[in-house]
């Protein structure tokens, strides 16, 4: 199998180092290899960008921000890159997030070595890779309720901070991250994590969408 095609590079994220070694084990020899490694989302968003792996393997339960939110901001920076969340969650809620904002698949931590190899090297020719019971249970959840474009819990332009309301015009006018922290006099980390926490509390599920509720809201 590994010499169908170039070896897919794949990351880890996930805060327990005997899960990654796991992970990495029966990753490697498949036809792919484990270029990096995080425990924290803070961590996976700086090495994933600056890296840009085939395949980014989440953990949803991270310290400090979640993996849910990591594949938010990580979905529309990496466009090449497939994420697939590997949690012990199978909540309809966490499948339904990661699926709106951008991952290529959910797995739950019970799937075998040889399934999980299987899975990730799919994610190469478009397939959705998740266990069918999630695959029906999400079907249901959005024939029942449709994929609204703002959820309940979406907040309007009013509630973000005054300095994330700066950030967010100047993102609206197409800066990148590096020209906004010029323009303000911060650093671009601290752009960075304003730009995740106005996509978090408007529902946007990636800057373009940031940048049309300002237009429509601002």
């Amino acid at each position: 199998m590994s010499g169908s095609g170039p070896t897919l590079r794949v990351m880890i994220v996930d805060d327990h180092p005997l899960v990654r070694s796991a992970v990495a084990r029966a990753v490697e020899g498949s036809g792919m290899t484990v270029v990096a490694e995080a425990a924290t989302a803070e961590e996976a968003l700086e090495l994933a960008s600056r890296i840009a792996p085939d395949i980014l393997l989440l953990d949803i339960a991270l310290p400090g921000t979640s993996g849910l939110q990591l594949v938010r901001e990580l979905a529309p920076r990496l466009p090449a890159t497939k994420i697939v969340m590997l949690t012990v969650s199978s909540a309809d809620r966490d499948v339904a997030d990661s699926m709106r904002y951008g991952a290529s698949g959910y797995l739950t931590k019970d799937v075998t070595p040889e399934a999980l190899a299987r899975a990730l090297r799919s994610t190469q020719t478009g397939e959705l890779v998740m266990p069918r019971r999630l695959a029906a249970r999400l079907l249901t959840r959005m024939t029942r309720h449709g994929v609204p474009a703002r959820t309940s819990d979406d907040q309007p332009v009013e509630a973000l901070t005054p300095r994330e309301r700066d950030v967010h015009r100047l993102l609206a006018d197409g800066l990148a991250d590096r020209d906004i922290a010029v323009a303000l006099t911060i650093s671009r980390r601290t752009v960075e994590t304003h730009v995740s926490n106005i996509l978090h509390k408007l529902g946007a599920q990636n800057r373009t969408e940031a940048a049309t509720r300002y237009r429509d809201e601002g």
